[in-house]
């Protein structure tokens, strides 16, 4: 690829953030993203750089000050560009590979990152605003789009958040005091521009550049600030006072649900703060934070959320609900208030990216069905196509296993799921194939709590025993750093022969982001069918608008989102067309046209009718003879309609 992008004159590069990309020695040292930022702003901000001229102890980047010395000449030559490449090319240059990345965003062919960076108007008004209609957008990896739009949109506020922004609130206070008696004048200018209108003070430089505003493009007011928040001192104290209405209404003994309109007239009677006000709201504390010349904005992170859901909840009065939950109905004997401002309409964090490109593509290997996407998405396709894989081989055996080893049915229905006979039948189902199965397996089940009750059952009932006699066990917990040490050991157990099972949760890091292929995951198991979970206020909230705006069944959303979120897990299987694996559903609803109809077609497509309605030897039985066929000698080269050679790769890159 590195040959055909230098003969092409191409080039191509992936852009993360700071903490992906940052090379300065004690900068990439931070743990979190935030403080890489906070980090990053205390070495390259202007006002930081404009003081170390007349004070030489002030540390800044030198990385960030090559960069900017060789100015517009600061190109990569023609090629491909990862992240490791970019980091590499920094270090040899002396250049900051973040700001060189973000500068070539406006030459390059082509330019990979985050979907963030397109649908969270936060991101998206900071990095992708200069990329022309005519680009060509391509979302990969698509089946959760609708989820990464709502989430883009969507404010969570708890108690400790808003203590915190309380304390930010004091410390500002006591800046702007200081300001006024040491540099009165920038606050004054601040007020003037401020009277001329936010929208007419210019673009910042990227070093200082600040996360956009949360409300979409169109959507965001370009006129004056209002004349009570233009004062520093002002909009200090009407955040207080919002701030105070928050806290107020967080302190509630039983849920409450009301809309974004209904929120803010109460707002208005009580505290006297305006839904228009409220709308300048993130702007306001962003030119405040800029005046003030805060650069650790880690710290400041809890207002900066309060004035989020500020600007949200004053700017849009449909397909958004507002929820206020003393504590988790999962856990009510802990109080734990949230109060969520959660977007029901995913079709209005991308409908600015339908109007500004002329090609959007939207592909995933488990997008399905496609016919309910554009609803989700608001949206007219002009194409709508499903391809077929191309395989070498018959490399992919999914089957659905129904019955146990006693022939009676499996299932993690509500009813069923806590049976005893159902979870022994699930744990002798893994361990029949621990014993057929080389190398790796991977298990998936419908959530943390059912993985941890069922493991310690199998625990007490000596089925994991049986497993570790064939391979090691290894399980995913919610804490990052135990999970990819998990990763790491059953990695090794695979590598060294031992095997491994690891066992893991549909809608998780894993399920999402780690690749199970080769001997790493020759069969994945997906245990139940992982709805989520039907109970949650916001859930059912948006089942509610789904339902009235666009005329999609509660029960036709909740199996296309389940069914997805299994296909993703079984999926993570077969990584390539020389790969082979088994997937297995281990439910009896997947017994269902229903439910299976649901499947891509690449799945349903080897799912061969003698592969239904399987009992736990039936599967062992099928599993041994699949694998014993895979393991005979295989020419590559057989497969040249569906594999092309280097040499072919090469020829194309010639001729094009």
């Amino acid at each position: 690829m590195e040959r055909i992008g230098k003969r092409a004159q191409m080039i191509a590069l992936g852009l993360s953030s700071r903490k992906n990309m940052c090379i300065h020695p004690s900068v990439a040292e931070e743990r979190s993203r935030e403080s890489v930022d906070a980090k990053c702003r205390k070495l390259t901000s202007s006002w930081v750089r404009v003081k170390s001229v007349d004070d030489p102890d002030i540390e800044l980047c030198d990385f960030f000050e090559e960069y900017e010395k060789t100015g517009a000449e600061a190109l990569l030559p023609p090629g491909i560009y990862t992240l490791q490449d970019l980091r590499v090319f920094g270090r040899k240059k002396g250049w900051c590979p973040y700001f060189l990345a973000r500068h070539m965003i406006a030459f390059v062919n082509v330019v990979v990152y985050s979907y963030q960076y397109l649908v969270d108007p936060k991101v998206s008004q900071m990095v992708s605003k200069e990329l022309e209609r005519e680009c060509i957008v391509v979302f990969d990896e698509a089946h959760n789009i609708d989820n990464v739009c709502i989430e883009a949109l969507s404010v969570n506020l708890r108690q400790q958040t808003l203590d915190s922004a309380g304390r930010n609130i004091s410390k500002l206070k006591s800046k702007v005091n200081l300001m006024k008696q040491k540099d009165a004048q920038r606050l004054t200018d601040e007020y003037n521009r401020l009277v001329s209108g936010l929208a007419q003070q210019g673009a910042l430089t990227a070093p200082d550049d600040w996360l956009g505003n949360p409300a979409l493009p169109n959507d965001i007011l370009r006129e004056s600030v209002p004349g009570n928040i233009r004062r520093a001192e002002h909009f200090l104290t009407f955040l207080s006072r919002f701030l105070e209405y928050l806290k107020k209404r967080l302190n509630v003994r039983q849920v409450e649900s009301q809309s974004p309109r209904s929120f803010v007239q109460h707002c208005a009677s009580d505290v006297m703060v305006e839904g228009r006000t409220l709308r300048f709201c993130y702007d306001r504390f962003t030119s405040l934070m800029k005046t003030l010349e805060i650069v650790d904005t880690d710290e400041y992170t809890p207002i900066q959320l309060v004035a989020d859901f500020g600007t949200l909840v004053g700017t849009y009065t449909k397909g958004f609900v507002l929820i206020i939950e003393p504590f988790d109905e999962r856990m009510p004997s802990v109080p734990d208030p949230v109060l969520q401002l959660a977007c029901l309409d995913a079709s209005l964090a991308i409908r600015p990216v339908f109007e500004k490109f002329q090609s959007v593509i939207i592909t995933s290997g488990t997008l399905s069905p496609l016919d309910l996407y554009p609803k989700l998405l608001n949206v007219n396709p002009v194409v709508v196509q499903s391809f077929q894989m191309t395989l070498t081989r018959e490399c992919i055996c999914p089957l659905v296993a129904t019955r146990g080893i006693d022939h009676s049915a499996m299932s993690t229905k509500f009813d069923m799921r806590d049976d005893p006979g159902v979870i022994r039948n699930y744990g002798k189902l893994v361990a029949e194939l621990s014993a057929v199965i080389p190398d790796g397996m991977v298990c998936f089940f419908v959530s943390y709590a059912y993985m941890d009750s069922i493991i310690q059952q199998w625990h007490d009932k000596g089925i994991l025993e049986e497993i570790m006699k064939h391979k090691l066990v290894f399980i995913e917990t919610q804490d990052v750093v135990e999970t990819s040490l998990a990763l790491d050991n059953f990695r090794r157990a695979c590598d060294c022969g031992r095997g491994g099972v690891f066992f893991s949760v549909a809608r998780g890091k894993v399920a999402e982001g780690i690749d199970f292929d080769r001997h790493y995951g020759r069969c994945v198991i997906m245990v139940g069918v992982p709805f989520q979970y039907t109970l949650s206020r916001i859930l059912r909230a948006r089942l509610e608008y789904l339902r009235e705006t666009f005329q999609i069944k509660e029960s036709d959303f909740l199996s296309f989102d389940a069914v997805r979120q299994a296909a993703q897990c079984v999926g993570r299987v077969i990584r390539s067309k020389s790969d082979y694996g088994m997937m297995i559903f281990a439910d009896k609803r997947y017994n269902r046209h229903e439910k299976r109809d649901k499947l891509p077609k690449w799945i349903t497509s080897h799912l061969i009718d003698a592969h239904l309605n399987l009992s736990t030897d039936m599967v062992a039985h099928v599993a041994r003879d699949f694998m014993r066929r895979m393991a005979q000698p295989f020419d590559i080269h057989a497969g040249k309609k569906s594999l092309l050679s280097k040499e072919q790769l090469m020829q194309m890159g010639a001729g094009a």
